[in-house]
């Protein structure tokens, strides 16, 4: 999952908690566009609760997940850029992007 990697890039340099914190953000502005959202940027988190997103995104139509999913990383894509600078966001999340572009490869294909 996109979030995990994202996850495990960002937590050395914002922590936990500032990756939580903007992800949650995240969360809040896309959840304004995409209602079935909004109840997962709620109170205290200090951790991302990828579990509930995962559960959320799995509720929905395959359209509205891609929408949203594509919105979601947007957003917090954008908001990393306005803290950080948009060149040392995409030297940090090159290797999750680059990732996800180029699909599962040949060991995660089922057999």
């Amino acid at each position: 999952m996109a979030w995990q990697e994202i996850d495990a890039v960002l937590s050395p340099i914002l922590g936990r908690g500032g990756v939580a914190a903007l992800y949650k953000r995240s969360l809040y502005l896309t959840g304004l566009a995409h209602p079935w959202l909004s109840n997962l940027h709620r109170g205290e988190q200090t951790d991302m609760g990828l579990a509930e997103l995962e559960s959320v995104f799995g509720q929905q139509s395959s359209a509205d997940a891609a929408g949203a999913g594509g919105a979601l990383l947007q957003t917090f894509n954008g908001l990393l850029a306005s803290m950080v600078g948009p060149a040392l966001t995409e030297q940090l999340l090159r290797p999750v992007w680059n990732h996800l572009l180029s699909g599962p490869s040949a060991q995660d294909e089922p057999q």
